[in-house]
């Protein structure tokens, strides 16, 4: 099935398109959640903000490093069967529910929400993921990251509750390449979860000269540099040093710092 084992060949830019435009200093790509692709069949409902599976728009192939954001919904007991990755970082985020996995580096368990997961695909990896239960419905986000280094030894690493009990107004930092307290990947990119009450604001520094940022709401609304979100937006910034947020309403929120290779 495309939906394994595609993904699409990019030129590593960032995307030059209508809703691309400066804001004082800094830049912005809006993507609104009902502009996104889509893949469905008996048992997947999965949103795509950049070109996926039989989902193609040149002009949304990637943000800098970024390459995927799929936001799935996989009915119980059903999954993906074994497939194969290479040179590619690939973290998943389960939001509701439990992933069963296995690899070929005999990796085998469960990945719950709370969890934060991640493969260094590198030289070559086969896994299957499949939704633990058999009757409720299991929602993740899969992510991937254009790796700094290329044919490096695969590698698989979970934090397990690192997002459990998350206490109100607090960033968790889940991906980095120089926190040990959170996942390491082959990139200078950090991923963090956001969850604040409404109306608390924060500054948001990038963590790498030259980087941007790419803000997933998860749930709730935010206004970040004056740009107002709803759930399953995203708002890809850059040209900048640190962004403003503000949580419209109780809100949960992705942050992937990633370098903007060109």
């Amino acid at each position: 099935m495309k939906y394994l084992i595609l993904y699409f060949l990019s030129a590593l830019v960032l995307n030059a398109n209508a809703q691309t435009k400066p804001e004082g200093q800094f830049k912005y790509v809006l993507h609104k959640a009902n502009t996104r692709g889509t893949s469905e069949i008996a048992w997947l409902l999965s949103y795509h903000t950049f070109s996926f599976s039989d989902y193609y728009d040149p002009e949304r192939m990637n943000f800098g490093a970024l390459r995927v954001l799929n936001d799935d919904r996989i009915d119980g007991g059903k999954g993906f069967g074994t497939h194969p990755h290479n040179n590619m970082e690939i973290i998943t985020i389960p939001l509701e529910g439990t992933v069963e996995h296995k690899d070929n580096m005999k990796n085998r368990g469960l990945i719950n929400a709370g969890d934060v997961q991640i493969m260094s695909a590198g030289t070559g990896i086969t896994h299957s993921e499949y939704n633990y239960s058999k009757s409720e419905p299991l929602k993740l986000l899969q992510i991937w990251v254009f790796p700094n280094q290329q044919n490096v030894k695969p590698r698989y690493q979970q934090k397990n509750g690192i997002l459990k009990n998350q206490p109100d107004n607090t960033l968790v930092k889940v991906v980095s390449p120089t926190d040990t307290n959170a996942l390491f990947l082959y990139q200078n990119a950090v991923f963090s979860v956001g969850k604040f009450k409404k109306n608390y604001k924060l500054n948001y520094s990038l963590a790498f000269k030259g980087n941007g940022v790419y803000a997933f709401i998860i749930k709730g609304k935010a206004r970040i540099n004056g740009i107002d979100l709803d759930v399953r937006d995203g708002l890809g910034v850059w040209n900048t040093e640190k962004i403003s947020i503000e949580a419209s309403e109780d809100l949960q929120i992705l942050l992937m710092d990633v370098p903007m290779i060109d």
